[in-house]
C-alpha cells in the first residue's frame, strides 16, 4: 500500500498486475498503515487544510470514512495486532511536532455496515511541551512503544496495555527521535518475537543501531551494522530475526542493508556506484567550541586528496544546515566531500537550535533565530582559524533554505566576516515566510521569532531584505523557478539591490526546479558554477 504525489492511496499486488487506486483523487493521503488481517487501511487525510485520520477497506468496497478529527495535525497511525486498538500522534498550532505532541490510544468498534469507528480515546503521553514520536505495538499486542523527550532527551518508552504502566528503556542522554519533518519516519522496530526492540539514537553527529532485550533490559550495539555511522528507517521482518534499514557513513553512500544478529550484513541496494575508494574521501571529525559560555558543535572535514598537496592554510567553507530544526551528521554528504577533495576545509555547523543534542540545545534558538545561528556560524569560522585549520582571508559561508537565511543574515549583519557567500533559495523576508507558507510551517516562526503582529519589529529587524544595503561581500544566489516555499521574488529583490550598487554577485535561476535541486543536470551545473565562483572571488583574489 502506498501514497503517490497526487495524494491518492494505491494497492499493489506483489505477485503481478498493475497498482489500483483505493481512495478518490481529492485532498491528500499520507502515512498508510494496514491492519494485520489486511482488511483496513488507516491513513492521514488532508483536505481544504483540515487534517484527519481516515480509514478505507483494502478491497475498495466502501467509500473512505473519517475516523479521528479535531486536532490540527496527525502523524504515524498504527494498528494493534488484534485490530481493536489504534494509536497515533497528534498536535496543534503553534507547536511543531518537535515542540509538543500527544500520543493517543483509541478503541475501535464495528458499525452495522462493518466499517470501524472510534468508540473511545485517551492521551497516553505528551503535551504542548513534550514531543512524542512513533507509536508502535509489539507483535504480541502487549506493549505500545514510543519515543518521548520528557527527560530532556528523546528516550525510548514502553506502555503496558495490561496494567497501564509506562517504563523508560533508555537513559543515556542520547536522542532516539529525529525532527518529524515528514510522515513515515521510523527510528525503532519491534523484533518478531516481541522480546527485542531495535532502535537508532544520536551520539553527537552519529546515529548508530542498538538492540534492547526486553527480558533483561540490556542495550547492546547491533554488531553487523557497526561500520555505519548513520542508520535510519529501521524495519524488522514479521517472522524470524531479520532487520532492514538504510545505512551510511561519511565514506559510504546510503545503502539498504539487511542483517541478523551475529551475522554479516547484506547490502540489498546501493544509492550510488561507490566507485571512489574510502581512503580518497575525507573522514569527518566532531568539533566543539564555546560561544557565550555555551558549547556549540560542528562536523569538520579536512581537505583530502591523495593526488594533491597544498601550500599554506586551506580556504574553508562554513556550512549552515536547513530547518533551522535540523542537524549536520556523519552520514554520507556528497556536497562536503566535493569541496574537501578539492582542497577546502569544510565545517558543517550545528548551531544552537539544532537537534541531536537534547531538548535544551534545540530550544536555545527560540526567539533567537537570526541571532544565535549568526553568532555560532561566525564563531565557527573563527574557531577554524584559531585552530590553524583555515586561512582567515579565505572563509566562505554557504547554506540553503533556512541555512540560506543565515547566509543572508550574516552578510548583512556582519559584513566582512566572510570573504564570500553562497545562498541557495534563502529566506530574505520573514513576513512573507510567516504569511504565505503552507499549513505545516505557518506558525513555525511563533517560537523562532515571535507571534505576529506583536513581534513585527523583530521580523523587520531580522529580515535581510530590509538590510540589503549592508550586503557588500561577493555572493552567489541560486533559486528554483518553481519554489513554493521561498518564492523567486525574495531572491530577485536582493539581486536588484546588488546590481544597482555594483556588488560582485552571480544569480542563477534553474527552470523547473523547486525548493532544492532534483535533476542531475541541474546538480552538475550548480557545482560547476559554485566552483567557478569560488575560484574567482576566494581562491585567486
Amino acid at each position: 500500500f502506498f501514497a503517490e504525489d497526487a495524494g491518492r492511496l494505491y494497492v499493489q499486488d506483489l505477485r503481478a498486475g498493475a497498482a489500483r487506486p483505493l481512495t478518490p483523487g481529492f485532498g491528500h493521503a499520507a502515512s498508510p498503515a494496514a491492519s494485520r488481517d489486511g482488511r483496513w487501511l488507516v491513513y492521514v487525510h488532508t483536505d481544504a487544510n483540515v487534517d484527519r485520520l481516515a480509514v478505507v477497506d483494502t478491497c475498495g468496497n466502501h467509500w473512505p470514512q473519517h475516523l479521528v478529527s479535531g486536532a490540527d495535525f496527525y502523524m504515524q497511525p498504527t494498528w494493534h495486532p488484534g485490530g481493536h486498538w489504534l494509536a497515533w500522534i497528534e498536535w496543534d498550532h503553534p507547536q511543531m511536532p518537535w515542540d509538543g505532541t500527544r500520543l493517543c490510544l483509541g478503541q475501535l468498534k464495528l458499525r452495522q455496515d462493518g466499517l470501524p469507528q472510534l468508540a473511545a480515546a485517551q492521551t497516553l503521553a505528551g503535551d504542548a511541551h513534550t514531543a512524542v514520536f512513533q507509536p508502535q505495538f509489539s507483535p504480541d499486542g502487549r506493549f505500545l512503544a514510543y519515543a518521548s523527550d520528557q527527560s530532556g532527551h528523546s528516550e525510548l518508552y514502553l506502555y503496558d496495555l495490561k496494567n497501564g504502566e509506562h517504563t523508560q528503556l533508555t537513559r543515556d542522554a542520547m536522542d532516539v527521535a529525529v525532527p518529524a519533518w515528514a510522515q513515515g519516519m521510523r527510528v525503532f522496530a519491534f523484533g518478531a518475537d516481541s522480546r527485542h526492540i531495535f532502535f537508532c539514537r544520536s551520539d553527537g553527529a552519529t546515529r548508530c543501531a542498538y538492540a534492547c532485550d526486553l527480558d533483561d533490559r540490556q542495550i547492546r550495539p547491533v554488531e553487523p551494522l557497526s561500520e555505519y555511522t548513520y542508520v535510519e528507517q529501521m524495519a524488522a521482518a514479521p517472522k524470524g530475526q531479520a532487520l532492514a534499514c538504510i545505512a551510511s557513513s561519511s565514506q559510504i553512500p546510503p545503502r539498504i542493508v539487511c542483517c541478523q544478529p551475529q551475522k554479516n550484513a547484506v547490502v540489498v541496494a546501493r544509492s550510488a556506484t561507490e566507485h571512489i575508494p574510502p581512503n580518497e574521501l575525507a573522514t569527518p571529525q566532531n568539533l566543539t567550541w564555546e560561544v557565550d559560555g555555551e558549547n556549540v558543535y560542528g562536523v569538520y572535514y579536512p581537505p583530502t586528496n591523495a593526488a594533491c598537496r597544498g601550500q599554506g592554510l586551506p580556504p574553508a567553507i562554513v556550512l549552515v544546515h536547513g530547518g533551522p530544526t535540523g542537524q549536520a551528521t556523519s552520514q554520507f554528504e556528497g556536497r562536503n566531500q566535493f569541496f574537501a577533495t578539492r582542497g577546502y576545509s569544510v565545517l558543517d555547523v550545528n548551531y544552537r537550535g539544532s537537534t541531536g543534542y537534547g531538548r535544551r540545545y534545540m530550544e536555545a534558538l527560540r526567539g533567537q533565530w537570526g541571532v544565535y545561528d549568526v553568532e555560532d556560524v561566525v564563531s565557527g569560522g573563527a574557531h577554524l582559524v584559531e585552530a590553524g585549520l583555515a586561512d582567515p582571508d579565505r572563509l566562505v559561508i554557504m547554506g540553503g533554505s533556512a541555512g540560506g537565511y543565515t547566509v543572508l543574515r550574516v552578510l548583512t549583519a556582519k559584513p566582512g566576516a566572510f570573504k564570500a557567500g553562497v545562498c541557495l533559495y534563502g529566506i530574505s523576508n520573514l513576513f512573507t515566510l510567516a504569511t504565505d507558507t503552507h499549513k505545516f510551517e505557518s506558525r513555525y516562526l511563533d517560537a523562532l521569532i515571535g507571534p505576529l503582529p506583536q513581534a513585527g519589529d523583530l521580523y523587520r529587524q531580522r529580515s535581510p531584505i530590509f538590510a540589503v544595503e549592508a550586503l557588500r561581500d561577493p555572493i552567489a544566489i541560486f533559486q528554483g523557478s518553481e519554489d513554493r516555499v521561498v518564492p523567486l521574488e525574495q531572491a530577485q529583490t536582493i539581486v536588484e539591490s546588488l546590481r544597482q550598487r555594483g556588488v560582485p554577485h552571480e544569480y542563477h535561476v534553474y527552470q523547473g526546479e523547486g525548493h532544492g535541486w532534483r535533476r542531475p543536470d541541474t546538480i552538475a551545473a550548480f557545482y560547476r558554477t559554485v566552483e567557478s565562483f569560488l575560484k574567482q572571488y576566494v581562491l585567486f583574489t
